[in-house]
């Protein structure tokens, strides 16, 4: 493992996750009043786990040179689930606002701290490049 992977360690696999739950919670928010929508989410704890395993299922990128990042692509489509509604309504939605919105802002307060701890690390990488 390279200085680089070790100094990302797990906020780059983070990022990509944290990212993808934003656009699932977003979708379930769209759709808080379309009849017969059912809520979705992921495990993410469960999900990063895979993914630092490498049983994410996604497609392996060709390193074409011994200096390049060993990464791995996650897969298009993780493993996200239909939520299990608390009130569903009677068209059939399972959508639950307050839920959704406090979820989504939980998960976007995450993505930021993780992208903090990145800036550092690159900050820190930075400066010992330029050997300060």
């Amino acid at each position: 493992m390279s200085v680089i992977e070790r100094a990302f360690s797990i906020h780059d696999d983070a990022l990509l996750l944290r990212s993808r739950r934003s656009s699932v919670l977003a979708a379930n928010i769209a759709n808080a009043d379309t009849p017969g929508y059912k809520a979705r989410d992921m495990d993410f704890s469960a999900m990063l786990k895979k993914v630092q395993s490498g049983q994410t299922g996604g497609v392996k990128l060709a390193r074409t040179d011994s200096r390049h990042l060993a990464r791995q692509q996650l897969a298009a489509d993780p493993d996200i689930q239909f939520r299990i509604p608390l009130n569903p309504a009677l068209d059939g939605n399972t959508v639950d606002i307050q839920t959704e919105q406090a979820r989504f802002s939980q998960n976007s307060v995450q993505y930021q701290t993780s992208l903090t701890f990145l800036s550092s690390k690159i900050n820190g990488l930075r400066l010992a490049i330029k050997g300060q």
